[in-house]
């Protein structure tokens, strides 16, 4: 039996029509299935953590956005007894870009039903002030975090969602937080080395998919399935070269310019100067100096593309 996890309100409201779109296919086909519908933030966590403490095997269908699914996975008891498929409905979807998921609803469920394609996935943890939270995605300190913290109440992603332009959002917060917030300095620490300092850091970002924010291909070479996290530093350029190196961001040709430090390693640990904004897959985490992210021990399977 599957079980869908749906945010009725991703992409400003249309996830409850694509559900209806689904729904009506389900019944059509005669599928056994049962469905929960968010209502607040974390409510997806709290009824899967219910859902998969009977300790039995379940597979989990999540139609929303990159938050949905982080919230989803955030309340899976063990990763081993779960596979997760995904349904995109969200304003960035960079889960889905990562592995190439269809972004058509109808086409996505078709992906879901055939599962001729099922792959183990690292979860990302996030530690912090003795909490932790897991990514699927990506966590960030700084400048992405902050456009992440943003988006969520701003008025531009719901008029852009209007018109299925929701990744453009992240483009135009950025545009307005790079002359807004000021570099500091950070250190980052990989697999216990020595932290290395950069002055005028605009973001850390730790990454198991390649995509960020919408398509901003951060981590080019990140790997889903090595058990290791990648981690992107921009840090002293002026912000005029910032201004030009993010378009070059949606293909990755960003790496190949100074300012920008490539890492991978399986334990990360970040310190700010002071306290900026923290994100786990576009979701908010509080202000905060020192984080750390590391590899679950179990990993996920998920549905991916034919």
């Amino acid at each position: 039996m599957y079980t869908f996890i749906v945010n009725p309100h991703s992409r400003s409201g249309r996830g409850r029509k694509i559900w209806d779109q689904i729904n009506a296919v389900l019944i059509e086909r005669k599928i056994v299935y049962e469905v929960f519908f968010t209502k607040y933030q974390k409510h997806a966590t709290r009824y899967v953590r219910e859902l998969t403490g009977d300790g039995g095997f379940h597979k989990i269908i999540v139609l929303g956005g990159d938050g949905t699914v982080n919230e989803v996975v955030n309340g899976i008891i063990d990763y081993s007894k779960v596979i997760l498929g995904y349904i995109p409905s969200g304003s960035s979807n960079d889960f889905a870009r990562g592995y190439g998921l269809p972004t058509e609803p109808l086409a996505a469920l078709e992906n879901i039903l055939a599962a001729e394609h099922i792959v183990l996935m690292d979860v990302g943890v996030l530690h912090y002030q003795k909490k932790t939270r897991s990514f699927v995605v990506s966590t960030g300190l700084g400048f992405d975090a902050a456009i992440c913290h943003q988006a969520v109440v701003s008025r531009l992603k719901v008029v852009l969602n209007k018109f299925r332009l929701g990744k453009l959002t992240y483009v135009g917060i950025a545009m307005n937080r790079l002359f807004l917030d000021e570099p500091v300095t950070m250190s980052l620490s990989v697999d216990g080395g020595d932290p290395v300092v950069f002055p005028g850091t605009y973001f850390i970002a730790v990454m198991n998919h390649c995509y960020e924010g919408g398509g901003f291909k951060f981590c080019p070479d990140a790997k889903t399935d090595d058990g290791l996290l990648d981690v992107i530093v921009v840090s002293k350029l002026t912000k005029k070269k910032v201004l030009f190196l993010l378009p070059t961001a949606f293909n990755g040709h960003h790496v190949r310019f100074r300012g920008v430090d490539i890492y991978r390693g399986a334990d990360i640990r970040i310190h700010s100067e002071k306290a900026l904004p923290v994100h786990t897959d576009g979701e908010p985490v509080f202000l905060q100096r020192d984080i750390s992210a590391t590899v679950a021990e179990k990993q996920l399977r998920v549905i991916v593309a034919k």
